[in-house]
């Protein structure tokens, strides 16, 4: 079997803590990034780490200060309705 033991070089590339996989950074178009029990930010063009076996998403300290920092302003808000999943329609 092949070791995935490789070089970290960069800011997201490490082994994954929750499998054998290994975490790259990926720029996403919008992200959403939980910053209290029941809110969320949603960041645009965001660099994050995920890991390429599991998709485990890791979050850099400075992408965490500044969702903290667009939750704070409260700049647009939008209200999405949250509902049960039920088979019956």
């Amino acid at each position: 079997m092949k070791s995935r033991k490789r070089k970290a070089n960069g800011l997201y590339e490490h082994p994954c803590a929750y499998c054998h996989g290994w975490v790259q950074c990926k720029v996403k178009e919008r992200e959403a990034i939980r910053v209290t029990k029941a809110d969320y930010v949603i960041l645009e063009n965001v660099p994050i780490g995920i890991c390429d076996t599991c998709n485990a998403r890791y979050y850099h300290a400075s992408v965490l200060t500044r969702a903290e920092k667009v939750h704070e302003k409260g700049r647009r808000k939008v209200q999405v309705p949250v509902g049960p999943y039920d088979e019956a329609g």
